[in-house]
């Protein structure tokens, strides 16, 4: 690891240091706490950003201080950012312990009271919800009647609700307990450092803002292709879907950032509101242009219906209708099992009149300029354009500048999406979090296509998805995956 900046450094750059915390994991033996969360938070201690805290975990498991310390350690060397060093784990664990759940509301307030006390004062109290959708209510509710709702926010997963009608329940249960400005439902997709460097991008250039809407840009995609099947998560995946699990959640998040007016200040609430505007403007989906699909042997998976029509793979056109997007189509695309895992945003450029070329001299082969954003950890950027082919006569390549967070030299400062988004929760911004307005307005824009969904078509393992069918919805346009020339690589 590198060295530990302190605080104060930290302060220094600008970066806000929490105030004293109590941190409490709902799920904390799960998945997502492993991989992610205890890492993570270990994470942000070395880097000088987690606050003094005390963290509690929370979970329907039978386990003592002792043991979640153990499997928090366990978790931490399997997925953590480098070595763990002696001195870092000893200071982690001792902040470390657990509460079982089917304690009850009394001895969760107990563990939160003695924590509190640890720290001295009136510490800010911090719930992170890493558990099935079904029991966020209950968490909810258990927190309520165990009174500690106060002083508190809460960081509540995807995904909000499965319909209009549930998430508007969800938002009603959770703000039964607490303020809408205590309320953080995450999308790691928007903590992510490419997410971020899109606002970057648009509005610090007078390159790119421009010439960012309908008289310039063709059409956008927005891809989130994946390698993995529905593995051990059938029981989730069955009651959800791609088009649950990841358009409204995650792509339709970042098209808001893709298409969003310049906020009035780079603050919450301005971002939120421009967002806001965004998904107010989307046209409800025209299930016609929705292609569903599901990878063959799904069906044969443990825990999914024989007769099973929930779609792995969707890919959709959908309209904002708005001055600055009016008539420009913007396509989403994911699945599992596809050919390879990527996350881009790909803008197409209109392509100019082409008349003063000679035949054969290759403009216009390779389709339009492209800029293209790779939401990988260490994110890169690309621009795609016409150049001259060296030598006489005039023949064009299709060339491209790219740019790689590598060659900063400051990857190693890059914070992973949940280490920022827990640090954006402790300092209570919301500009990376979707609000229950956003949510609900997405669900009514989902309306018809959950209404009336169209056929699943098959496809087969490593694909890029049902043909002709996917072709057919961008036709006579073309996916921008797979790449017909690679990334290059550091150096």
């Amino acid at each position: 690891m590198a060295d530990t900046p302190s605080p104060s450094d930290a302060s220094a750059e600008g970066i806000k240091v929490p105030p004293p915390h109590v941190v409490v994991l709902f799920g904390a033996t799960g998945d997502l706490a492993k991989r992610k969360l205890l890492p993570g938070l270990l994470h942000l201690q070395h880097a000088g950003l987690l606050p003094e805290c005390r963290i509690v975990g929370a979970s329907l498991d039978d386990l003592d201080d002792e043991g979640f310390r153990k499997l928090a350690e366990e978790a931490c060397k399997e997925f953590g950012h480098g070595r763990v060093s002696d001195e870092d784990w000893k200071r982690f664990a001792g902040r470390l312990s657990f509460v079982s759940i089917g304690a009850g509301p009394e001895a969760l307030r107990e563990r939160v009271a003695e924590a509190e006390k640890a720290l001295g004062g009136e510490p800010r109290r911090l719930y992170h919800l890493s558990v099935p959708p079904a029991a966020a209510k209950n968490v909810v509710k258990v927190l309520g009647e165990a009174g500690l709702a106060e002083r508190a926010r809460i960081i509540m997963e995807k995904p909000f609700g499965v319909d209009l009608e549930s998430a508007r329940e969800l938002n009603a249960a959770v703000h039964e307990v607490f303020h809408e400005d205590q309320v953080f439902r995450i999308d790691h997709f928007l903590g992510k450092e490419a997410a971020l460097n899109i606002l970057a991008f648009r509005f610090a250039n007078g390159l790119f803002e421009p010439i960012w809407n309908r008289q310039h840009i063709d059409h956008v995609q927005i891809d989130v292709p994946e390698e993995l099947s529905v593995g051990t998560r059938a029981g989730f995946y069955e009651s959800t879907g791609a088009f649950r699990d990841m358009v409204v959640t995650h792509l339709f998040q970042i098209l808001a950032f893709t298409a969003m007016e310049p906020p009035t200040a780079l603050e919450p609430k301005a971002i939120s509101d421009e967002k806001n505007k965004v998904f107010r403007s989307l046209r409800p989906l025209d299930p016609s242009q929705v292609v569903r699909g599901q990878y063959e042997s799904y069906r044969s998976t443990p825990g999914v219906a024989p007769d099973s029509e929930t779609e792995t793979f969707v890919a959709l056109k959908c309209e904002i209708d708005n001055w600055r997007w009016a008539g420009i189509p913007f396509y989403l695309r994911t699945g599992k099992c596809m050919a390879q895992g990527a996350r881009i945003i790909s803008v197409a450029f209109r392509e100019p009149p082409k008349s003063m070329f000679p035949a054969g001299s290759g403009v216009g082969k390779y389709g339009p300029d492209h800029l293209t954003f790779d939401l990988a950890e260490v994110s890169r950027t690309s621009l795609s354009f016409y150049g001259k082919r060296p030598g006489p006569g005039m023949v064009l390549d299709k060339a491209s500048l790219q740019f790689s967070l590598q060659e900063t030299g400051r990857e190693a400062d890059v914070l992973e999406a949940y280490e920022r988004l827990i640090h954006d929760a402790m300092i209570g911004d919301h500009t990376l979090f979707t609000t229950a307005e956003s949510i609900e307005r997405l669900w009514e824009v989902a309306d018809p296509l959950l209404k009336n969904p169209p056929d699943v078509h098959p496809y087969w393992k490593g694909s890029w998805g049902p043909k002709p069918a996917s072709e057919q919805l961008i036709a006579p346009r073309k996916w921008r995956l797979p790449f017909e020339r690679t990334w290059r690589g550091p150096g």
